[in-house]
């Protein structure tokens, strides 16, 4: 496991990869910092990572192509496949995803695998609000959800 930390607009991001692909994008103190413990440090795996982090904090990124490499559940994995099937600049309730991976009725279960999402901002855990359109919990923080939904939302608007 190869680690390399960023520093963003948001705070210091911890990214972790193996050799399949980015296997986190962690917040301090986030659920998985755990596992950095025996990653050793080398930006070199990182570089298209951090390019494209960058552009997408600058507004100049909409997607991402890095390959990634999650572990969870089955539920967790579907949870998170759709989650990149957000659009930039859109939200989705917690129950629009439990529907959309077939499973509907378990918003929380989607809460949760939201929760464990080990790859922060690429698999966009963010764009999932409240049904009442309320701002719900983020590993790294309310104000970090605030300042990507409003970056994106901001951005959008300018095409």
């Amino acid at each position: 496991m190869f680690r390399h930390d960023l520093d963003s607009p948001v705070g210091r991001l911890i990214l972790l990869a193996d050799d399949t692909g980015l296997a986190a994008v962690l917040y301090p103190g986030h659920r998985g910092d755990a596992l950095t413990g025996d990653a050793r440090i080398d930006p070199a795996p990182f570089a298209d990572v951090v390019a494209q982090l960058e552009e997408y904090f600058a507004g100049g990124r909409r997607e991402f192509t890095v390959p990634i490499a999650p572990r969870g559940s089955a539920f967790q994995l579907a949870a998170w496949s759709e989650l990149r099937r957000i659009p930039y600049g859109e939200t989705r309730s917690y129950g629009a995803v439990a529907a959309a991976v077939g499973a509907p009725g378990a918003a929380r279960a989607v809460g949760h695998a939201n929760n464990r999402n080990p790859i922060s901002i690429i698999v966009p855990c963010h764009r999932v609000i409240g049904s009442t359109g309320s701002l719900i919990g983020y590993g790294g923080g309310l104000a970090a959800k605030q300042f990507l939904l409003a970056l994106e939302s901001r951005d959008r608007a300018l095409f």
